[in-house]
């Protein structure tokens, strides 16, 4: 069982992390911390209306919250904020109520399935994804941008 949660496609995700670092002139950032386990992720962002337009993240996790995070990072940008709260909302429902598995831009989260046998792992399987979908929030709060009600708040 342990060798299906550190997969060779988890470790290779992990292994390469797009996006890392930091943005000159984000319009927001958003840091979470795993309380669990400490892991952390540091978010800047930038939106172009409803749409990610710029990312990086600084990660500082075990491999499961590293290949979430390479996940979100190779396919943030054009994301919108819909689509962000989909993806954490599907990641945790795969986690946590044994839910369908992710599926669009973020599909690769899938690789992360056997994580849900581990609840002590969950917190760190999302947090690149809280962290992002904090940002993309308050970036469009601050420039005024529509978003759904669903996705609001």
């Amino acid at each position: 069982m342990i060798d299906d949660l550190y997969s060779a496609k988890v470790l290779a995700l992990a292994a390469n992390m797009p996006r890392a670092g930091r943005l000159a002139a984000p319009q927001a950032t958003v840091e979470r911390i795993a309380k669990l386990c400490g892991s952390r992720v540091l978010v800047d962002l930038v939106m172009d209306g409803d749409r990610v337009a710029d990312f990086a993240q600084e990660v500082q996790a075990c491999a499961l919250g590293q290949a979430s995070a390479a996940v979100l990072g190779a396919n943030v940008v054009g994301a919108s904020v819909a689509e962000l709260q989909l993806a954490r909302d599907a990641l945790s429902a795969m986690l946590k109520t044994d839910g369908p598995l992710p599926g669009g831009r973020f599909s690769d989260l899938r690789v992360l399935q056997p994580v849900k046998d581990f609840p002590a792992r969950h917190a760190s399987t999302l947090l690149a994804f809280e962290a992002a979908l904090a940002a993309a929030r308050e970036a469009t709060a601050h420039t005024g941008a529509r978003t759904s009600p669903a996705v609001a708040g």
